[in-house]
């Protein structure tokens, strides 16, 4: 590590997981959800009644990691499932009052911040960032994890945020 670039380079990567940090450990203290349930409280808010594979393929989570975080915020009384009308066989999920008071108070994820902004640079700088973020993930070693587009530490399905550090 003689290079002062690679330092630098750790550095800001450094900076991001911080950020990644900080901004779970707000969410949690504001709300004490954790990133991925928020984003799907804020998808069944969106579309009002919605089946769990919608928002999985929504937010590109594993069915199971659907599962998982729902049953988490029925627990909260958050969320409720519901039996379709038509075909009882189909369940949708729909927001409680406490979901929509959790909702009103959680700040604006780190995520949903990045992408606002990313979305405004020109697409030679989109296509740098995604270049250089890849090849990150294989100097890392890290190019074949499963990750979920979410900025957050530990496991997206997990019941509660991470630990304070």
């Amino acid at each position: 590590m003689d290079s002062e670039i690679s330092l630098l380079t750790l550095r800001a990567l450094r900076r991001v997981l911080r950020a990644t940090e900080i901004g779970s450990r707000q969410l949690a203290a504001t709300t004490g959800l954790t990133p991925s349930q928020l984003l799907v409280l804020r998808e069944i808010d969106t579309r009002g009644s919605v089946t769990p594979s919608a928002v999985a393929q929504t937010l590109q989570f594993s069915q199971a990691t659907i599962t998982a975080i729902v049953d988490r915020l029925g627990a909260l009384g958050f969320v409720q499932r519901q039996r379709g009308e038509r075909d009882k066989r189909q369940i949708y999920l729909t927001l409680l009052p406490e979901g929509i008071t959790a909702l009103a108070g959680a700040p604006d994820p780190l995520q949903m911040r990045f992408i606002e902004r990313f979305d405004t640079l020109a697409a030679w700088e989109q296509a740098m960032i995604l270049a250089a973020a890849e090849k990150l993930a294989v100097l890392m070693n890290a190019e074949t994890i499963d990750a979920a587009p979410l900025l957050d530490t530990g496991r997206i399905d997990r019941p509660e945020p991470n630990p304070s550090h």
